[in-house]
């Protein structure tokens, strides 16, 4: 199982970026994937999460409206677009999967530790 993050970057506040999420070793009509962001100072904060199946999608109230999630299976890719960035967006984005045989729910998609398996991570900086 292995995730690979892509798509940060230097952007002014206002923009929009996509981040992408490449899978492999699994597909994600199996798998729901999870986005994640680490601030400087802040703890690991969810920020959107995708099922397996629908698929149903969460988000986090600081993103929500600004930020869509969505997959493509064909390619096994989940996307993160983000747009209206703001300068508290700035931080280190990783997509994760939950533990294998573990379910998770609009109640707790955004714990990381109902997560075994992370991408290494794609910086996004939104400063003027």
């Amino acid at each position: 199982v292995q995730l690979q993050a892509s798509g940060g970057g230097l952007v002014q506040p206002g923009e929009s970026l996509r981040l992408s999420c490449v899978a492999s070793g699994f597909t994600l009509d199996y798998h729901g994937i999870g986005w994640f962001r680490l601030a400087p100072g802040k703890e690991r904060e969810g920020v959107s999460y995708i099922s397996r199946n629908e698929p149903t999608t969460y988000y986090a109230d600081s993103v929500r409206g600004r930020f869509t999630i969505s997959r493509d299976i064909a390619k096994n890719v989940v996307y993160l677009e983000m747009s209206s960035l703001k300068p508290e967006d700035t931080a280190v984005y990783y997509c994760a999967t939950p533990r294998s045989g573990t379910s998770v729910s609009m109640r707790t998609w955004y714990l990381s530790m109902k997560y075994g398996s992370w991408g290494q991570g794609t910086q996004v900086t939104v400063s003027s």
